[in-house]
């Protein structure tokens, strides 16, 4: 059930968010009433709600509204977590913001969607350390990818360095190492997690510049975020990887084996 504070929420409660566009959210994979990374998601809902509107929001609240959004929902469920002020309208969206949380559960996509398929576009995401519901540029940039016949889009900055999908965070495999790209792109949570199983395990990964010149020096390719974890990439424009490379079920295996935080 969509709730909007923890009531029910109507078409007229959701307008404003329509209209305008004007808040912040993150997305995680709910199972078994638990989420990886559950704290990473709580915090960034904290932080980007004082970037956006200089407020506090009471995150023992939220945890208990998304507990009560899942309790009549399948297993697993993905749901995403807004914030916004339907009060706050394009004339003064600087005045004093009181946030309101809405809670949208959806069915969960499959655990292990097929391998992807993209090529890069110049584009820069605004304001990236922050999740904003802003995401016409992004979405545009995935649509006119899928028109022309492939999966997605990843994003080249203006000095050529890869930095993110659309929705998803990327990543590398090059001599048994994982590399991320080394420019500006959304902080995932997923990403962030995986990262420190990864560390846990003793797998060395690192930041670097990756442009597309780097990638037929890579073993494989990755794309992550909380709907599906692990995705593997096929190729980036003209260089293929194998997307059954061991490298990637060793990423996956990590990934499932990050100790689910109960909602």
């Amino acid at each position: 059930m969509q709730l909007l504070d923890g009531a029910p929420a109507s078409a007229a409660d959701l307008q404003p968010l329509a209209l305008t566009g004007f808040g912040h959210f993150t997305t995680m994979r709910v199972e078994r009433g638990g989420v990886r990374g559950l704290a990473r998601h709580l915090a960034r809902l904290a932080r980007d709600c004082r970037t956006v509107f200089r407020a506090e929001l009471d995150i023992a609240t939220a945890r208990d509204q998304l507990r009560a959004a899942i309790a009549d929902e399948p297993d697993p469920v993905i749901v995403r977590v807004t914030v916004f002020d339907p009060r706050l309208g394009v004339e003064r969206p600087g005045a004093e913001a009181r946030p309101r949380v809405l809670m949208t559960p959806r069915p969960a996509a499959p655990a292990r969607p097929p391998a992807l398929r993209v090529r890069t576009v110049r584009f820069a995401r605004e304001l990236p350390a922050v999740k904003h519901t802003g995401l016409f540029g992004a979405l545009l940039a995935r649509a006119e990818a899928q028109r022309d016949g492939w999966d997605d889009a990843v994003f080249a900055d203006d000095a050529g360095r890869l930095a993110e999908g659309p929705t998803w965070n990327l990543g590398f495999v090059r001599d048994g190492d994982v590399v991320w790209p080394a420019a500006d792109a959304l902080p995932g949570v997923t990403a962030a997690v995986l990262d420190d199983a990864l560390r846990a395990h003793s797998v060395p990964s690192s930041t670097a510049a990756v442009t597309p010149a780097d990638l037929p020096r890579m073993d494989a390719a990755f794309a992550t975020n909380a709907g599906f974890g692990v995705r593997p990439i096929a190729s980036i424009d003209g260089v293929a990887w194998d997307p059954a490379h061991p490298a990637l079920e060793r990423l996956e295996t990590a990934y499932l084996g990050i100790p689910l935080e109960q909602v």
